[in-house]
């Protein structure tokens, strides 16, 4: 199924391709501080609560008719369940829907201004806090705190966690827009990064709850590749598919700041049904969203490759 893009278009500033010391030196970095960063997720996610949230900080396949979404709420928080429990524990687990990159990924396979958009080979770009521009770039984006949790694993092994592994996410920002791309945003490249997977099989991206725009549901990117070496090149992917956040998290965050006030009206013009992506069915996609519009969210997602 093909992607429409999105209903803003691409300015002409120059794209950036600094290469600096390359991915090669952000593995090093990464493993160094590889331990310390899988005890902070523990901590924040094992019991830590909405306090420590707030210091941290959007083509089909498949069938999902057996899916089901369940939401409660109480106090301004808000827990809903998707398709994917995203917890390493499950004995089942499905493939992941392959879907369209998208016309901003950003991985190399495609431009922007006549030169080739490749975040992938960006210094810095091996990072789990995605919320600032990377190498020349120094942008920032604002937005509600989400922390996004990709939980990686093998549906031809007992769903047993896939370490090792590497996520490349990215997403538009508050308003809409995509980095490297987008009209007034080209020389920037925030919300897009690579994350090794832990022992656990878990990713961990810090970032900001995407916009809803024109024509598309809210909804987050990412590529999986072998290992962070391979994650240089968009030829070296192994699946490709899209996270998709529940409807009434994005209508709490999007009439809850006056950053996503475009949003608003986006979302309420959009449904999962006429969505040209999820219009087939979430049940591998919908992801489980805990926490509150003044602490901050934590998205989680079982992802399931045949590995």
């Amino acid at each position: 199924m093909t992607q429409h893009p999105a209903r803003h278009t691409p300015a002409s500033a120059e794209a950036q391709h600094d290469h600096d010391q390359g991915l090669a030196h952000d593995v090093a970095l990464m493993l160094a501080q590889q331990q310390r960063r899988r005890g902070a997720l523990r901590w924040l996610v094992g019991g830590a609560g909405a306090g420590a949230m707030a210091l941290m900080g959007c083509g089909g396949g498949g069938s999902d008719a057996g899916s089901t979404t369940a939401t409660t709420s109480s106090g301004g928080g808000t827990t809903t369940t998707g398709g994917g429990s995203g917890t390493g524990s499950s004995t089942s687990c499905s493939v992941i829907n392959e879907e369209t990159a998208g016309p901003y990924p950003g991985d190399g396979s495609n431009s922007s201004n006549g030169s080739i958009a490749n975040a992938l080979a960006l210094s810095g770009i091996v990072r789990s806090d995605i919320r600032t521009s990377v190498a020349s770039a120094s942008g920032t984006a604002q937005g509600v705190p989400l922390t996004i949790i990709l939980d990686l694993v093998n549906t031809n092994g007992s769903c047993a966690d896939l370490a090792e592994y590497a996520i490349y996410l990215w997403h538009c920002d508050a308003l809409g827009r995509y980095s490297m791309y987008s009209s007034g945003v080209t020389a920037e490249n925030y919300l897009r990064g690579v994350q090794p997977t832990a022992s656990d099989g878990t990713a961990t991206f810090v970032t900001v709850f995407p916009g809803c725009y024109s024509g598309r549901w809210p909804h987050v990117h990412f590529e999986i590749y072998r290992s962070t070496n391979s994650a240089s090149s968009w030829t070296n992917k192994l699946r490709t598919s899209q996270l998709a956040l529940p409807e009434d998290v994005c209508s709490t965050v999007y009439n809850g700041s006056s950053l996503y006030s475009a949003s608003v009206a986006n979302l309420r013009n959009i449904t999962l049904a006429s969505d040209n992506v999820f219009s087939d069915g979430t049940g591998t996609q919908m992801a489980t969203v805990t926490g509150s519009l003044s602490a901050g969210y934590v998205a989680r997602l079982q992802v399931g490759i045949a590995a």
